[in-house]
Protein backbone atom coordinates (compact mmCIF):
# COMPACT_ATOMS: atom_id res chain seq x y z
CA UNK A 1 0.00 0.00 0.00
CA UNK A 2 2.81 2.40 0.90
CA UNK A 3 4.49 1.80 -2.45
CA UNK A 4 1.39 3.09 -4.27
CA UNK A 5 1.31 6.14 -2.00
CA UNK A 6 4.93 7.13 -2.57
CA UNK A 7 4.94 6.55 -6.32
CA UNK A 8 6.93 3.30 -6.38
CA UNK A 9 3.86 1.31 -7.38
CA UNK A 10 3.26 3.64 -10.31
CA UNK A 11 6.83 3.08 -11.49
CA UNK A 12 6.36 -0.69 -11.29
CA UNK A 13 3.18 -0.49 -13.37
CA UNK A 14 4.98 1.72 -15.88
CA UNK A 15 7.90 -0.71 -16.13
CA UNK A 16 5.48 -3.63 -16.58
CA UNK A 17 3.69 -1.74 -19.33
CA UNK A 18 6.91 -0.97 -21.20
CA UNK A 19 8.21 -4.50 -20.72
CA UNK A 20 4.97 -6.22 -21.71
CA UNK A 21 5.54 -8.19 -18.54
CA UNK A 22 8.32 -10.23 -20.13
CA UNK A 23 10.67 -8.41 -22.51
CA UNK A 24 13.69 -6.19 -21.84
CA UNK A 25 12.95 -2.64 -20.63
CA UNK A 26 12.20 -0.22 -23.43
CA UNK A 27 14.63 2.54 -24.39
CA UNK A 28 12.27 5.08 -22.84
CA UNK A 29 12.25 3.18 -19.55
CA UNK A 30 16.04 2.95 -19.54
CA UNK A 31 16.39 6.69 -20.19
CA UNK A 32 13.93 7.48 -17.41
CA UNK A 33 15.80 5.21 -14.98
CA UNK A 34 19.16 6.81 -15.83
CA UNK A 35 17.72 10.31 -15.44
CA UNK A 36 16.20 9.43 -12.07
CA UNK A 37 19.49 7.94 -10.88
CA UNK A 38 21.43 11.03 -12.00
CA UNK A 39 18.96 13.32 -10.25
CA UNK A 40 19.29 11.26 -7.07
CA UNK A 41 23.10 11.32 -7.24
CA UNK A 42 23.14 15.07 -7.91
CA UNK A 43 20.86 15.81 -4.99
CA UNK A 44 22.99 13.56 -2.78
CA UNK A 45 26.17 15.35 -3.85
CA UNK A 46 24.60 18.75 -3.26
CA UNK A 47 23.48 17.69 0.22
CA UNK A 48 26.96 16.36 1.02
CA UNK A 49 28.63 19.57 -0.18
CA UNK A 50 26.19 21.64 1.85
CA UNK A 51 26.92 19.64 4.99
CA UNK A 52 30.67 20.17 4.59
CA UNK A 53 30.50 23.91 3.91
CA UNK A 54 30.59 25.08 7.57
CA UNK A 55 33.82 23.18 8.27
CA UNK A 56 35.47 24.49 5.10
CA UNK A 57 34.30 28.03 5.83
CA UNK A 58 35.70 27.85 9.35
CA UNK A 59 39.02 26.53 7.99
CA UNK A 60 39.36 29.45 5.58
CA UNK A 61 38.51 31.89 8.38
CA UNK A 62 41.29 30.33 10.44
CA UNK A 63 43.75 30.67 7.55
CA UNK A 64 42.92 34.34 7.09
CA UNK A 65 43.36 35.02 10.79
CA UNK A 66 46.64 33.12 10.68
CA UNK A 67 47.79 35.54 7.98
CA UNK A 68 47.03 38.42 10.30
CA UNK A 69 43.85 39.52 8.52
CA UNK A 70 40.72 40.87 10.14
CA UNK A 71 37.93 38.53 9.01
CA UNK A 72 35.32 41.04 10.20
CA UNK A 73 36.33 43.76 7.77
CA UNK A 74 33.93 44.43 4.91
CA UNK A 75 36.01 42.92 2.10
CA UNK A 76 36.50 39.60 3.92
CA UNK A 77 33.11 39.07 5.54
CA UNK A 78 31.98 36.49 2.96
CA UNK A 79 35.39 35.44 1.67
CA UNK A 80 35.61 32.21 3.71
CA UNK A 81 32.24 31.05 2.35
CA UNK A 82 33.12 32.03 -1.22
CA UNK A 83 36.48 30.26 -0.95
CA UNK A 84 34.83 27.13 0.45
CA UNK A 85 32.34 26.99 -2.43
CA UNK A 86 35.11 27.63 -4.95
CA UNK A 87 37.18 24.77 -3.57
CA UNK A 88 34.20 22.43 -3.79
CA UNK A 89 33.75 23.37 -7.44
CA UNK A 90 37.45 22.99 -8.22
CA UNK A 91 37.43 19.47 -6.75
CA UNK A 92 34.00 18.34 -7.98
CA UNK A 93 35.63 15.55 -9.99
CA UNK A 94 35.77 13.40 -6.85
CA UNK A 95 32.00 12.99 -7.13
CA UNK A 96 32.07 11.88 -10.78
CA UNK A 97 32.59 8.49 -12.39
CA UNK A 98 33.88 7.79 -15.88
CA UNK A 99 31.10 5.31 -16.68
CA UNK A 100 28.42 7.84 -15.79
CA UNK A 101 30.14 10.36 -18.07
CA UNK A 102 30.31 7.88 -20.96
CA UNK A 103 26.70 6.79 -20.46
CA UNK A 104 25.24 5.52 -23.77
CA UNK A 105 27.92 7.35 -25.79
CA UNK A 106 29.97 4.32 -26.93
CA UNK A 107 29.02 3.19 -30.41
CA UNK A 108 29.83 0.24 -32.66
CA UNK A 109 31.78 1.54 -35.63
CA UNK A 110 34.11 -0.15 -38.10
CA UNK A 111 36.73 2.61 -38.06
CA UNK A 112 40.40 1.66 -37.90
CA UNK A 113 42.20 5.00 -38.16
CA UNK A 114 43.40 7.29 -35.37
CA UNK A 115 40.81 9.54 -33.72
CA UNK A 116 42.29 12.69 -32.20
CA UNK A 117 40.81 15.49 -30.11
CA UNK A 118 43.45 18.10 -29.40
CA UNK A 119 43.79 21.41 -27.58
CA UNK A 120 41.31 20.48 -24.85
CA UNK A 121 41.60 23.23 -22.24
CA UNK A 122 42.48 21.95 -18.78
CA UNK A 123 42.53 23.60 -15.35
CA UNK A 124 43.56 21.79 -12.18
CA UNK A 125 45.04 22.29 -8.71
CA UNK A 126 48.51 21.13 -7.77
CA UNK A 127 48.17 18.93 -4.70
CA UNK A 128 51.52 20.13 -3.32
CA UNK A 129 50.73 23.85 -3.02
CA UNK A 130 47.01 24.08 -3.88
CA UNK A 131 47.73 26.55 -6.67
CA UNK A 132 46.54 26.15 -10.27
CA UNK A 133 48.18 24.52 -13.22
CA UNK A 134 46.55 24.80 -16.61
CA UNK A 135 47.15 24.04 -20.24
CA UNK A 136 46.05 21.81 -23.09
CA UNK A 137 45.37 18.11 -23.46
CA UNK A 138 45.73 16.11 -26.68
CA UNK A 139 44.01 12.72 -26.84
CA UNK A 140 44.22 10.07 -29.54
CA UNK A 141 42.98 6.51 -29.75
CA UNK A 142 42.91 3.77 -32.36
CA UNK A 143 39.42 2.22 -32.27
CA UNK A 144 38.78 -1.48 -31.98
CA UNK A 145 35.25 -1.61 -33.43
CA UNK A 146 34.01 1.01 -30.95
CA UNK A 147 34.10 4.82 -30.86
CA UNK A 148 33.04 7.31 -28.21
CA UNK A 149 31.21 10.63 -28.48
CA UNK A 150 33.95 13.24 -28.94
CA UNK A 151 32.70 15.54 -26.19
CA UNK A 152 33.05 12.68 -23.72
CA UNK A 153 36.85 12.81 -24.08
CA UNK A 154 36.77 16.43 -22.94
CA UNK A 155 34.48 15.46 -20.05
CA UNK A 156 36.94 12.79 -18.92
CA UNK A 157 39.66 15.45 -18.86
CA UNK A 158 37.36 17.70 -16.84
CA UNK A 159 36.51 14.96 -14.35
CA UNK A 160 40.11 14.07 -13.51
CA UNK A 161 41.42 17.63 -13.62
CA UNK A 162 38.80 18.80 -11.10
CA UNK A 163 40.71 17.04 -8.34
CA UNK A 164 43.92 17.70 -6.43
CA UNK A 165 46.47 16.47 -8.95
CA UNK A 166 49.98 16.15 -10.25
CA UNK A 167 50.30 16.37 -14.01
CA UNK A 168 51.98 12.99 -14.35
CA UNK A 169 49.12 11.15 -12.64
CA UNK A 170 46.46 13.18 -14.47
CA UNK A 171 47.94 12.16 -17.82
CA UNK A 172 47.90 8.49 -16.94
CA UNK A 173 44.41 8.55 -15.41
CA UNK A 174 42.92 10.02 -18.59
CA UNK A 175 44.65 7.43 -20.79
CA UNK A 176 43.74 4.48 -18.56
CA UNK A 177 40.09 5.54 -18.31
CA UNK A 178 39.73 5.67 -22.09
CA UNK A 179 41.57 2.38 -22.51
CA UNK A 180 39.43 0.54 -19.96
CA UNK A 181 36.15 1.94 -21.28
CA UNK A 182 36.74 1.43 -25.02
CA UNK A 183 39.30 -1.39 -25.16
CA UNK A 184 40.92 0.27 -28.21
CA UNK A 185 44.08 -0.84 -29.99
CA UNK A 186 45.88 2.04 -28.32
CA UNK A 187 45.55 5.34 -26.47
CA UNK A 188 47.83 8.38 -26.45
CA UNK A 189 47.56 11.40 -24.15
CA UNK A 190 49.85 14.44 -24.05
CA UNK A 191 49.45 17.36 -21.64
CA UNK A 192 51.31 20.67 -21.84
CA UNK A 193 50.74 22.92 -18.84
CA UNK A 194 51.99 25.93 -16.94
CA UNK A 195 52.29 25.49 -13.18
CA UNK A 196 51.69 28.50 -10.96
CA UNK A 197 53.85 26.91 -8.28
CA UNK A 198 56.79 27.59 -10.63
CA UNK A 199 55.50 30.97 -11.86
CA UNK A 200 54.03 32.74 -8.81
CA UNK A 201 56.48 31.34 -6.23
CA UNK A 202 59.65 29.30 -5.98
CA UNK A 203 61.87 29.69 -9.06
CA UNK A 204 59.34 32.10 -10.67
CA UNK A 205 60.00 31.09 -14.27
CA UNK A 206 57.24 32.76 -16.26
CA UNK A 207 57.64 30.88 -19.54
CA UNK A 208 58.23 27.35 -18.28
CA UNK A 209 55.95 24.58 -19.53
CA UNK A 210 55.69 20.96 -18.41
CA UNK A 211 54.93 18.26 -20.98
CA UNK A 212 53.84 14.76 -19.99
CA UNK A 213 52.67 11.81 -22.07
CA UNK A 214 51.12 8.40 -21.65
CA UNK A 215 51.20 5.93 -24.54
CA UNK A 216 49.30 2.65 -24.37
CA UNK A 217 48.96 -0.25 -26.79
CA UNK A 218 49.96 0.42 -30.37
CA UNK A 219 51.09 3.98 -29.55
CA UNK A 220 53.73 2.56 -27.23
CA UNK A 221 54.65 -0.43 -29.38
CA UNK A 222 54.70 1.10 -32.87
CA UNK A 223 56.98 4.13 -33.42
CA UNK A 224 55.23 5.06 -36.69
CA UNK A 225 51.80 5.23 -35.04
CA UNK A 226 53.21 7.24 -32.16
CA UNK A 227 54.95 9.62 -34.56
CA UNK A 228 51.73 10.13 -36.53
CA UNK A 229 49.90 11.13 -33.35
CA UNK A 230 52.65 13.51 -32.24
CA UNK A 231 52.83 15.08 -35.71
CA UNK A 232 49.07 15.62 -35.92
CA UNK A 233 48.87 17.18 -32.45
CA UNK A 234 51.89 19.44 -32.86
CA UNK A 235 50.92 23.08 -32.47
CA UNK A 236 52.17 25.33 -35.24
Amino acid sequence: MNSHCNGTGKQLVTDFYYNNGFSEPSLETKKTTVQQRKQHETSGKDAEDESRLPALEAAYSSILRGLGEDTDRQGLLRTPLRAAKAMQFLTKGYHEDVYDILNDAIFDEDHDEIVIVKDIEMFSLCEHHLVPFFGRVHIGYLPNKKVVGLSKLARIVEMYSRRLQVQERLTKQIAMAISEALQPAGVAVVIEAAHMCMVMRGVQKMNSRTVTSCMLGVFREDPKTREEFLRLTKTA
